[in-house]
């Protein structure tokens, strides 16, 4: 079995001792080389040709975004982001992965070894997911199109829910910023850990023409608003009367992910049946495609994103698999989509 060759970038010489560590004791992979900061990694890349780079955010000489820039242009592969747990590092990081950074791990602030050993299935995980990203596919990621969608009438009783993990920060913005004010509020739930869901929302906010924001317990949940799930709690629909309302749950990760897609997809179908619409977006496993054939089965109208414009084609392949997924819709398409169902199922049920 060819192993995945791995190239880690870091100034710390402890990270990067553990990288080492982690990633060299997986059986289908290896790290062929270290760098203290991105000059002496533009070097090593050219010698050996690594599959996936390991990427600090935060270096000497030059910075990680700098670089990462550099890199999509001239050599473009696949990146995973070692960020630090602050409010800075999380914007930075939203930063790199809409420059093309894959995905992204997080060092944990106290305990630097024992947690980062914590996370090793997760980092081998991620370092998976990110050779399997083809170069041409990387290429073809569309942009965000600068067309507006146009206002529509759409009931109050309409929902939309998304769930997605890996390349699902950039999936979601994509989806986002089409939407017009009058958008049916949307709950999404994103695997990503505590920290960065808040700065995420914001980012986002600053970008739609519809209010993002993190979801708050018992908020009532509003037209043209969308609800992106803490880190670290999963997200529910809930009911009071005829409100819809925010349900955040601590309790047991599932799919181990809290954040899971699952639950809230569960929450749509049990709340909102077909007043509901799911997407199920770019990621790597298989969260969210029982919880949108649920949906399915309890009336809602459900998509997911085709292979060609996802990032990693898991999520999406499983609830192919399953028959969750009445339509598959490139990234490009699924806002438009995403109200159109929202507008032709509020007209079939009112005639």
């Amino acid at each position: 079995m060819e192993k995945i060759r791995v190239l880690c970038v870091d100034d710390s010489a402890l990270i990067r001792g553990l990288m080492r560590e982690i990633i060299d004791a997986q059986p289908d992979m290896e790290v062929v080389a270290v760098a203290p900061d991105p000059l002496v990694a533009r070097d090593l890349i050219k010698q050996l040709n690594p599959d996936v780079l390991t990427l600090d955010v935060e270096m000497p000489r030059m910075d990680g975004i700098d670089f990462l820039q550099r890199l999509m242009r001239l050599r473009p592969m696949p990146v995973l982001m070692v960020s630090s747990l602050t409010r800075s590092g999380s914007e930075i990081t939203l930063r790199a992965l809409e420059l093309g950074a894959v995905d992204f791990v997080a060092k944990p602030q106290l305990g630097i070894r024992s947690g980062l050993l914590e996370y090793s299935e997760q980092i081998a995980e991620k370092i998976r997911a990110a050779a399997r990203v083809r170069l041409s596919r990387r290429e073809q990621r569309p942009q965000a199109e600068s067309r507006k969608l146009d206002s529509v009438m759409v009931s109050s009783e309409k929902l939309l829910v998304v769930g997605a993990s890996t390349g699902g920060p950039e999936a979601i913005r994509q989806v986002l910023e089409p939407l017009p004010p009058s958008s049916p509020a949307i709950l999404i739930a994103q695997h990503m850990p505590s920290g960065f869901t808040r700065s995420f929302a914001n980012r986002l906010d600053r970008l739609c023409r519809i209010r993002v924001k993190e979801a708050e317990q018992g908020e009532r949940v509003l037209p043209g608003h969308a609800y992106i799930a803490p880190g670290d709690q999963h997200l529910k629909l809930a009911r009071s009367g005829a409100n819809y309302l925010v349900q955040l749950d601590s309790g047991p990760a599932v799919n181990r992910h809290r954040p899971s897609v699952d639950v809230l997809f569960q929450s749509a179908a049990e709340v909102a049946g077909r007043n509901a619409i799911g997407a199920l977006l770019t990621g790597m496993g298989r969260d969210g495609a029982l919880g949108l054939l649920a949906m399915l089965r309890a009336g809602s109208a459900t998509l997911a994103q085709d292979e060609m414009t996802s990032l990693v084609y898991g999520m999406p392949r499983e609830a192919a698999a399953l028959g969750a997924a009445q339509e598959r819709v490139p990234l490009p398409d699924i806002a438009e989509r995403l109200l159109a169902l929202a507008t032709a199922s509020g007209r079939a049920q009112r005639v």
